[in-house]
């Protein structure tokens, strides 16, 4: 009987090759030569009849076929490792590599404690963190998860819901001593404000307010705007320049200490939630699992 899976080594070889970039890194990671490397691929392209893997001299780059092949030969090879703990009595014994992507607010407030929780519980998994405000793609960029802020469109993702953060307005005293303490959402109007440009539509993130009983999204007219980094609106809000909206999660502790003063808590009671967001066609590996489980249970 022939052996079905006989090129599950050649299968190993490739997904080398599409973690490291390149054959030559491939072969120094797997301790063997580059010819060695393009043979198996060439033998596991011809096995599957279809090309996964465009070469030049210069680059390489996935086809489409290679892509979907990498994505479910990952999950394969994820439930094989599980599979293996389980009968060797180790499912407790979490180990391996995740790749998380998380915004600066989430990273800098929220991921620090439960990060060293579970580093402290899960000591064997190593966590590659990515900190950034943009919307890496999960798939494309080899990410396990990723912590996204508001509402999640249908792109086969699953998502686990985090929390559902309060927001609020803050100015510095020093500014409110110059501009005036606003009483209404109509004083609010005449104050300088400074806002977060979305880095996916380069528009200013509009302020979630309630007023009266309904909910208002109000884009002000920026005395200034912060890109990239949406920390900046509180940090320049510290120093005298006006008016910004946060999370109460961020300004708290700046409260407190007399740096920042809330206004118009009349016009609160809107929040943006965080979710906790993977591939929904990968099955997450045990140290994915994991994670998630403790993200969560930090809400």
């Amino acid at each position: 009987m022939a052996r079905r899976y006989g090129h599950l080594g050649d299968v190993e070889i490739f997904l080398a090759v599409a973690e490291h970039g390149s054959l030559s890194a491939a072969a120094v990671a797997l301790a063997t030569t580059a010819s060695v490397v393009s043979r198996a691929l060439g033998r596991l392209e011809q096995h599957l009849g279809s090309q996964l893997l465009r070469r030049t001299t210069r680059s390489l780059s996935m086809t489409d076929a290679g892509q979907l092949y990498l994505e479910q030969s990952l999950a394969a090879f994820a439930l094989i490792d599980d599979a293996e703990r389980a009968i060797l009595g180790q499912a407790d014994d979490v180990a391996g590599r995740v790749r998380l992507s998380v915004p600066t607010t989430y990273a800098h407030y929220r991921l620090p404690r439960l990060l060293d929780a579970f580093s402290r519980q899960y000591p064997q998994v190593r966590v590659e963190l990515n900190i950034a405000n943009r919307n890496v793609d999960l798939v494309a960029e080899g990410f396990d998860l990723a912590v996204r802020l508001g509402d999640l469109p249908d792109s086969g993702m699953v998502a686990r819901k985090l929390e559902d953060a309060p927001l609020c307005l803050v100015a510095s005293p020093d500014y409110l001593k110059r501009a005036g303490m606003p009483a209404s959402f109509d004083e609010l109007q005449r104050h300088a404000c400074i806002c977060f440009v979305m880095p996916s539509t380069g528009r200013v993130s509009p302020w979630l307010l309630r007023d009266a009983g309904g909910d208002v999204d109000w884009s002000p007219a920026p005395r200034v705007t912060v890109s990239d980094d949406v920390l900046g609106v509180v940090s320049l809000a510290a120093h005298g320049l006006g008016v910004c909206q946060s999370y109460d999660f961020i300004v708290r502790e700046r409260i407190g200490r007399g740096e920042l003063v809330e206004l118009l808590p009349q016009l609160r009671g809107r929040t943006r939630a965080f979710s906790a967001i993977y591939a929904g066609h990968r099955r997450p590996s045990a140290a994915a699992r994991a994670l998630i489980g403790a993200l969560t249970a930090g809400r």
